[in-house]
């Protein structure tokens, strides 16, 4: 029987189940490597450009009439 589970590889190569308490048997496995999640990466490297426009008294201004702290 085929069993498929979500596990993280650390440095020394050991496996870790993503869910808690579930057990990794030794055993025989077909491991599919995913490459690490880069879709904020743009976002990331963005945020310091904008990071530029959003500190400025007009931008503070804008919002002030939003309470501080707050979710929207």
């Amino acid at each position: 029987m085929l069993t498929t589970i979500e596990v993280t590889i650390d440095k020394t190569g050991h496996l870790h189940s993503v869910e808690s308490g579930q057990i990794i048997k030794p055993g025989r496995a077909l491991l599919t490597w995913l490459e690490p999640d880069t879709a904020h990466e743009p976002a990331l490297l963005a945020e310091a450009a904008l990071a530029q426009d959003w500190v400025n008294p007009e931008e503070d201004a804008a919002w002030a009439h939003l309470p501080a702290g707050k979710p929207v």
